[in-house]
């Protein structure tokens, strides 16, 4: 049976810094801190990565809201962290936009740029920066101030400096053209994804998951219309089959980050599983978790997948 697990999780793509490794940090967190907490309306879902809302101590007691003479709706943005599917929203640091990326719609000499607002390793909100004096076209080398989140780098206006090293030093990327109802990246070579909230539209080279074919220290992971190439931020302790994950960009290569119900012994919101080839004549025999039913089934519904990716699976327990 085919279902498509990875859909849902994908309206809220969220992508951490590599640099930062922020993964080391996620067992703790487990889904108590992704970006996607600006829909707290769909925290009553059904979806497989909100297991956490039974486990609220907030919704438990109800004597910690008796001192407080304000309504009980004083306890719904509470609810905001328990259904993340990524990166959570700190409430007292919540994502702001200062500028709009697709506009660019800074002071001449500045450009609207995505950062960390919050000291931590993704980005979460926009603000204007300077252009640099010379600054680099997408596909140039670049550097950066501070941290890969900083905002302040040395790119042109309308792009970033993407997969930043220690030394800050990375790869302008362009952001995505158009809006984000109708985006579009001027090279054929690259799609456009919508991440963080939104604070992170770029263009980013394609991939197949199957032959893993980005460059060192990347990985192929699901975009908004396909796969793309994205640094890998699983760092050097996690991102193997079973373990838990918060980010699209937390599993290794050849891993993708799916739905507990996906994947057996998954004890946290979300876990790494296997990429699987429909076409093979045995697609789950590479499957982590065979033993624990494990099925090779389609990434997409049937007849939506993007060119290329109609062979595409990932290793799941089936419904």
């Amino acid at each position: 049976m085919k279902k498509a697990w990875i859909l849902a999780p994908l309206t809220a793509l969220s992508l951490v810094f590599a640099g930062c490794d922020g993964k080391e940090d996620n067992p703790a967190d487990q889904g108590g801190t992704s970006g996607s907490s600006e829909d707290p309306d769909d925290d009553d879902t059904s979806d497989p990565e909100d297991p956490e809302d039974d486990d609220d101590p907030g919704q438990t007691t109800g004597a910690d809201d008796e001192p407080e003479d304000e309504e009980d709706t004083d306890e719904e943005p509470e609810d905001t962290d328990d259904g993340c599917t990524f990166l959570c929203d700190d409430p007292d640091n919540p994502s702001v936009a200062e500028c709009d990326l697709w506009t660019q719609d800074c002071d001449t000499g500045e450009k609207c740029m995505p950062w960390a607002n919050d000291g931590g390793s993704s980005w979460n909100a926009s603000k204007c920066t300077m252009e640099d004096s010379e600054p680099g076209q997408p596909g140039d080398a670049c550097t950066v101030e501070g941290s890969g989140v900083s905002g302040v780098d040395s790119c042109a206006v309308g792009s970033m400096c993407w997969d930043v090293d220690e030394e800050n030093n990375g790869t302008c990327v362009a952001f995505c053209g158009g809006s984000a109802e109708a985006a579009i990246c001027d090279d054929p070579t690259t799609s456009c994804i919508i991440a963080n909230d939104g604070f992170l539209p770029l263009c980013l080279t394609v991939c197949d998951p199957l032959l893993q074919d980005c460059g060192d220290g990347s990985a192929c992971y699901p975009g908004d219309d396909g796969f793309v190439c994205v640094p890998d931020a699983s760092g050097p302790d996690l991102g193997a089959f079973g373990d838990p994950c918060e980010f699209t960009n937390a599993c290794d290569p050849g891993l993708l980050c799916a739905g507990a119900a996906a994947v057996p012994g998954c004890e946290s919101a979300r876990c790494c599983t296997d990429f699987c080839d429909l076409s093979d004549p045995e697609p789950a025999v590479g499957c982590g978790g065979l033993a624990g039913g494990q099925e090779c089934v389609g990434i997409f519904p049937e007849g939506q997948a993007p060119p290329g990716s109609e062979d595409t699976g990932f290793c799941a327990i089936p419904e």
